[in-house]
């Protein structure tokens, strides 16, 4: 079941009012606002109490004290939950135009499959052990099932629905590999269990600046696709129309979405409906074109994921719940919502 937006939709919001853009940009200034805040709070407050006075030292001096350690820990916890936020947005928000289907997510092209099914054949069957190593083969298997739904789904004669196919086809057959494995080791399954449920807690230094260059060229190559895939929206025959190149629009897209959701994946873990639910609330106020979508989605989706990673870490102290357990509780009902109100149209 695919939702597309009507072609007329998008001709207005081409042709928008400066009244509306003016709108829309202060509108992207107040969520760039709200993000500082939202990061603030999420390096003062945490499982372990400390007060503003902690918080600030240990931000501009690090003397080895347990309130600087937090602080610390906090602040590279943060910075990958801005940096991995931004890439799941960004990428929900290209699969649902790519596929034309507004209730896409990472997840539908089976690219959360790939990272996770990597990382139970690295400890399984390879012997990896280590934070670090987990990340490098969660990438790999992200790019490898991309790659895969890409060639499946037809390479450049590729169409939203044999893409959108071959990702649930590719999806399901890993999901089963990965149950099968997890049941039969258990290193496997305490790992996994651990890693499958989404979580910003083992975040360091060195995984955010591993992630980053993937994370940085993957945002300006979805930012630089923006009028591409504005043109795609309007259908294969307008948009060759209007000069559209549809093989490469649809290959670097999937390629941006890969790098990008792959990147977030391999460091914190599969965090679902970030990447659904922003890009969709996003389009409600600024409407379908993508070069208003793109910096909103960037902006907001780091938004819900550290406020959920704030009230997970509040909501059990001394322990905290995992973030990507705290979004899965808000996407569920949101989800049903969205499904709701859509018009939908059959295959």
């Amino acid at each position: 079941m695919l939702v597309e937006t009507p072609p007329e939709e998008h001709a207005a919001t081409a042709a928008a009012p400066p009244s509306r853009r003016a709108a829309r940009a202060a509108g992207l200034v107040a969520s760039a606002a709200i993000l500082v805040l939202v990061a603030l709070v999420s390096i003062a407050v945490g499982a372990k109490e400390l007060s503003p006075a902690q918080v600030w030292h240990g931000l501009l001096e690090h003397s080895g004290t347990y309130g600087d350690t937090v602080v610390r820990e906090r602040l590279s916890r943060t910075v990958l939950g801005l940096l991995a936020g931004a890439a799941l947005g960004l990428s929900g928000a290209v699969l649902q135009a790519l596929t034309r289907n507004p209730l896409a997510d990472p997840g539908l092209l089976g690219i959360n499959a790939g990272a996770s099914a990597a990382v139970v054949t690295a400890i399984t069957f390879l012997g990896v052990t280590g934070l670090q190593a987990h990340v490098w083969c969660a990438f790999l298997g992200a790019a490898a099932v991309g790659a895969l739904v890409w060639f499946l789904g037809g390479s450049r004669s590729a169409t939203p629905v044999r893409l959108a196919l071959a990702g649930t086809a590719i999806s399901a057959a890993l999901y089963g590999y990965l149950q099968a494995v997890m049941i039969t080791d258990d290193a496997a399954l305490g790992t996994m269990r651990f890693w499958t449920v989404g979580s910003l807690s083992a975040a360091t230094g060195t995984t955010v600046a591993q992630v980053l260059p993937f994370l940085v060229a993957g945002t300006l190559l979805t930012l630089l696709l923006a009028r591409p895939l504005n043109a795609l929206a309007l259908g294969d025959d307008t948009a060759r129309s209007l000069g559209a190149r549809l093989g490469r629009t649809r290959a670097l897209a999937m390629l941006a979405a890969t790098v990008l959701c792959g990147a977030a994946t391999a460091a914190c873990g599969p965090i679902a409906f970030v990447g659904l639910m922003v890009p969709h609330a996003v389009r409600s106020f600024t409407g379908p074109d993508l070069r208003w979508i793109l910096p909103y989605a960037a902006v907001l989706a780091p938004v819900l994921l550290l406020g959920a990673d704030v009230v997970g870490r509040i909501a059990a102290r001394p322990a905290e719940v995992q973030v990507g357990v705290v979004t899965a509780v808000i996407g569920g009902p949101v989800f049903v919502l969205l499904v709701r109100r859509r018009r939908t149209a059959r295959l």
